[in-house]
């Protein structure tokens, strides 16, 4: 037997970054232009005119719904927001669990437990209406997991979901067992919007690897989970209000980001992956957080103004602005979430963009299975023959399956 050693090397760009992987027609993010958009309308624009079931509409049936379609998407939605009792039964087990890791940890395995009591089958089996129905049912229940656990969390009973109120308004409901200020609600939905989809991220991804080998949607998104807990990705809204903590007072706010600039640390809400310009969503919820006022947004708006002139000066040539977390972390903490919820709530939000697209990855029936290129040892071109006893053989043989 011999070995190819002559297998030509393709130079891949370190986390696969400007790779296109596959087509989507789910939205796009045009980082040079800060600039994305759901399908053909602008993201922006959305949360600005859309309640948060239009938009979930748009990603999982492809058009904005009329007013009949609306309502009935809505009353739909709405019905599967309640958990099967063998869910229910385990959510204080789960939540005494990840009492230390928090809700995204348990929610998890609570999507796993979701999946089995729905009896979700694996994508690849079930017609296109099926898919639709389950990603419904699963993305439903998740503020109503959520929630769950960070009251069984809190020592606090959970609060049962109100068919009569909006997703946002819901969940804010069922989080602090109050109805909430209409404004509030709404700013949270806003938030909740801007952050359905954003390109091929790493969650998206890993949504879609999973769809991609047939798996159920409980199974796709319980991994979009997983990715989406690990820092580098959706773990910055509370720090970025830490950082806001840590500077305390305007006159220290100078002398606090050069210090950490000249070390060579990153400041948290800062800087983003794709986008070269300012974030549009970081620039929306900016104007939201302004509209109610306060030594609170008028201290993050002086931190921004002021950490983009010292980053200018000494990162010249390098442009830095804020990113969706800077603003979303004074938004949620003007709206009454805990900061241990900042990163769940816009799981709660993420959950229909990964449905959009596991959607759309099962309609394809290719694994996703790329390559990796090998960089060890090299081995041996030939296995040598090894000299085995017949009576080790006589036994290898008789314990065979």
């Amino acid at each position: 037997m011999t070995v190819n050693r002559t297998a030509p090397r393709i130079d891949v760009p370190r986390g696969l970054a400007g790779v296109v992987v596959t087509d989507t027609e789910i939205g796009d993010v045009r980082g040079t232009e800060g600039f994305y958009h759901y399908r053909q309308y602008s993201a922006v624009d959305l949360a600005r005119t859309r309640g948060f079931e239009d938009v979930w509409h748009l990603l999982v049936h492809g058009a904005l719904p009329d007013a009949r379609g609306l309502a009935a998407f809505t009353a739909v939605t709405a019905a599967r927001r309640a958990l099967p009792d063998e869910v229910r039964a385990a959510l204080p087990a789960i939540a005494a669990a990840s009492r230390v890791s928090g809700p995204l940890s348990g929610l998890r395995t609570a999507l796993s437990l979701l999946g089995a009591a729905e009896g979700l089958q694996p994508v690849y089996d079930i017609d296109a209406g099926r898919r639709r129905a389950d990603t419904v049912a699963v993305c439903a229940a998740v503020p109503t997991l959520l929630t769950a656990l960070y009251r069984l969390g809190q020592g606090l009973d959970p609060v049962e979901p109100r068919v009569d109120l909006s997703y946002a308004a819901n969940y804010l409901y069922m989080l602090t067992g109050e109805v909430p200020d209409p404004r509030k609600a709404r700013a949270v939905e806003q938030y909740l919007i801007a952050t359905i989809d954003h390109g091929f991220n790493a969650s998206t991804f890993t949504a879609r690897v999973i769809a991609s080998t047939g798996a159920d949607v409980a199974a796709c998104l319980s991994g979009a989970v997983g990715a989406l807990s690990g820092p580098l990705h959706g773990g910055a809204p509370s720090r970025a209000l830490d950082t806001l903590d840590a500077i305390g007072t305007p006159d220290r706010i100078d002398p606090w980001i050069r210090e950490r600039v000249l070390a060579g640390e990153r400041i948290m809400g800062f800087g983003h992956a794709v986008y070269r310009t300012e974030d549009p969503r970081s620039r929306m919820l900016r104007g939201i957080a302004e509209g109610f006022g306060g030594p609170r947004v008028a201290f993050a708006v002086e931190v921004e103004r002021q950490v983009t002139a010292i980053l200018a000066e000494l990162k010249p040539g390098r442009e830095l602005h804020t990113n969706v977390e800077f603003y979303a972390g004074v938004v949620m903490e003007l709206c009454g979430l805990p900061r241990e919820m900042f990163t769940p709530t816009f799981a709660a939000a993420r959950v229909v963009g990964w449905s959009a697209n596991v959607l759309e990855q099962a309609a394809d029936p290719k694994i996703i299975r790329p390559v990796a290129r090998y960089v060890g040892p090299r081995p041996p071109a030939e296995i040598p023959p090894t000299e085995i006893p017949p009576a080790q053989i006589q036994h290898a043989e008789s314990v065979s399956d």
